[in-house]
């Protein structure tokens, strides 16, 4: 069974709700009018409703099951509540002013639907920066128990090869304690697409054949590691060639467990991370679906703005699943 086939059959019949805050865009709508009609989930669209009807019938989308929210004809007694409740959550922080301003916004009010039960995650970013859709889920779902700081990975696929790349678009720099928590994150998002993790924690450097700050930073993320979850295979620092390539695990990094047989690969920052998962598409023929956000209290994904609607569709079932 290919890998969506595997997600969708989980996600069928689960009642899942993912709310849409750009419900006027072409591809956000088409991906949703598939999704309701394939059965997988119920998409809530946000948007002024004249622009959606107008979208839809431009494009000959069938929309008469979708639910449809224009914030500005939200009921007055839920305006009240989410009023309510996102002024409670930024106590201390925003004015009952701004909280006013925000909820005018389609990427906070989405969140608070997350927030409040009301829609089980949110797929954003096809019309908005990544800013502008990770800033309220942190500001109001905020990350799970334990995790300090949230990161984005890429499901990396070809043919029956599946491959997990973070963190690839969210945090510039990584510290060790960073690092760490990334790859037992990253190590969760694998199994949930039937990967068995085997975490290789990048480097220049296969352990210590280079000295530096950086090669340290690595060595001590993936004791970091060790300590949060002894039981995850996990081994750094080591080149790319050396987690790959089983001939050469064997001969830069022998009795490693996971040397040349990694399928989780975390880059020690941003920079590696986004020119190694562009490198591994453009070059290698991998087809890259992400960023998925990892490490956030509900699932809120954050879409490219070059998305297509068949990306939509797909991020959309990937948070469906993550609210499981």
């Amino acid at each position: 069974m290919e890998l969506f086939d595997e997600i969708a059959a989980k996600v069928k019949g689960t009642g899942k709700t993912i709310v849409f805050p750009e419900g006027e865009d072409k591809r956000i709508l088409g991906a949703a009018v598939r999704l309701q009609n394939d059965g997988l989930i119920k998409p809530i669209l946000l948007g002024t409703r004249v622009e959606i009807e107008k979208t839809a019938k431009d494009n000959g989308f069938d929309i008469a099951d979708l639910t449809i929210i224009d914030p500005t004809e939200y009921p007055e007694a839920d305006k009240k509540a989410m009023f309510d409740a996102l002024l409670e959550r930024r106590k201390g922080k925003n004015t009952p002013e701004q909280v006013e301003e925000m909820l005018k916004d389609v990427s906070y009010f989405g969140t608070m639907l997350v927030y409040m039960g009301k829609a089980d995650g949110m797929v954003s970013g096809a019309v908005h920066s990544t800013g502008s859709t990770v800033r309220p889920a942190l500001q109001i779902v905020k990350t799970k128990p334990g995790v300090h700081r949230i990161s984005g990975a890429f499901l990396m696929i070809k043919g029956d090869q599946r491959y997990i790349f973070a963190d690839c678009a969210i945090n510039i720099e990584l510290d060790a304690p960073m690092m760490a928590e990334v790859a037992v994150q990253s190590a969760k998002t694998a199994k949930l697409f039937g990967i068995d993790p085997k975490v290789a924690l990048l480097s220049f450097s296969t352990k210590g054949s280079a000295k530096g700050d950086m090669v340290t930073k690595v060595a001590d993320a993936t004791a970091k590691v060790h300590e949060m979850d002894p039981d995850l295979p996990a081994d750094g620092e080591l080149q790319f060639d050396a987690a790959f390539v089983p001939a050469v695990g064997e001969l830069k990094a022998p009795g490693s467990k996971v040397a040349g047989h990694a399928n989780v690969f975390i880059f020690p920052s941003l920079e590696a991370g986004n020119i190694g998962y562009k490198i591994a598409q453009r070059f290698g023929g991998f087809t890259a679906v992400g960023p998925i956000l990892q490490g956030l209290n509900a699932p809120i994904a954050d879409l490219s703005r070059g998305c297509s609607e068949d990306d939509a569709y797909k991020v959309a079932l990937i948070t469906a699943a993550q609210a499981l």
